[in-house]
């Protein structure tokens, strides 16, 4: 059970006109979570970010982006049943095999699915006439979950609970559960429309070996990688990788290649790439990833390194 903090008594706000759209406030990529009791640490679930906007009885549901999806994501829009306005900051996900899982939640919204829907709300930006982001951190979420409470909502909307003390336990417990990682947030912190230190996001990844099925050339070395996984007696396409390397690594990775260049595609379904040079797949590409699409492709890939032989050389 998250351990609760007493919010800060809210100092007086003057009322203001409610804005149409606020931009989200982002977190820094850190390799560990900060510790210390100014900060409080939450689950970092694999999803859409999404904005409710509640005014009397229109409400709506925004992108991070501030695109419309009322529509997709009506059955949430309509279950933030409350009086009067609020803007609300949180994520849509789809529960799987008791973890948040990206792919599956691809998939429901591509056939209008809302039945597995849920919106884990963590942040308020705005009440009633009131702007809440100078207000601190554990303030806003304290006014959330009374907003939460009092008003009776139930799942699909979900309060997002916090840890207070230990990140690394909390990132930790994450990892081994497959979740996507945690974020960090600064209690005493006013919300802003910007990337800042005030969150602080330390991801979980998955690492595994790759066969190279293909590459696409830069001036010096390469621009992508394409992938590959055998199964069975499949070679099925995984996606590319276009990070992680240095110039000079680039030029090494496409001499390895060209030693190996194929006429055509060894994968056993042949997928139209235009500008690949096809190659036989006998080196192998260390990638981490968070995850695979609902299309069996890798999700925010990595470059870690190059091998010649099997998987597991």
């Amino acid at each position: 059970m998250a351990k609760r903090t007493k919010a800060p008594p809210a100092k007086a706000l003057e009322a203001a006109p409610m804005p149409g759209f606020i931009s989200p406030q982002l977190a820094i990529p850190k390799m560990k979570p900060p510790s210390g009791a100014q900060w409080i640490h939450e689950i970092k679930y694999d999803g859409y970010r999404i904005q409710l906007r509640i005014d009397g009885d229109d409400r709506r549901a925004l992108t991070r982006k501030g695109l419309d999806w009322t529509n997709k994501l009506s059955t949430i829009a309509g279950a933030f049943d409350i009086q009067g306005q609020a803007i609300v900051d949180g994520e849509v996900v789809v529960i799987h095999e008791d973890r948040p899982s990206f792919a599956e939640l691809q998939a429901d919204l591509a056939r209008g699915d809302q039945d597995r829907l849920l919106y884990f709300a963590f942040d308020l930006l705005w009440l009633d006439g009131r702007d809440l982001r100078t207000l601190s951190q554990v303030a806003r979420k304290e006014l959330l979950k009374q907003l939460i409470e009092s008003n009776k909502l139930e799942k699909p909307i979900v309060y997002s609970e916090h840890h207070v003390g230990d990140g690394q336990a909390l990132f930790e417990a994450a990892s081994k559960l497959n979740y996507e990682g945690i974020i960090s947030k600064r209690v005493d912190a006013p919300y802003r429309s910007d990337r800042v230190e005030a969150w602080q996001k330390i991801k979980a990844v998955q690492r595994e070996k790759f066969p190279v099925v293909g590459f696409i050339k830069d001036p010096s070395g390469v621009a992508a990688l394409y992938l590959g996984k055998q199964e069975g007696k499949e070679l099925r396409y995984m996606g590319k990788v276009g990070t992680g390397w240095s110039r000079t690594k680039s030029a090494e990775i496409r001499k390895a290649l060209e030693t190996v260049v194929s006429p055509k595609t060894k994968l056993t379904k042949p997928i139209r790439k235009p500008k690949a040079t096809w190659v036989e797949p006998k080196f192998y590409a260390d990638v981490e990833y968070r995850d695979i699409t609902s299309e069996g492709l890798l999700r925010a890939s990595s470059f870690k390194g190059l091998s010649k032989g099997t998987r597991r050389s």
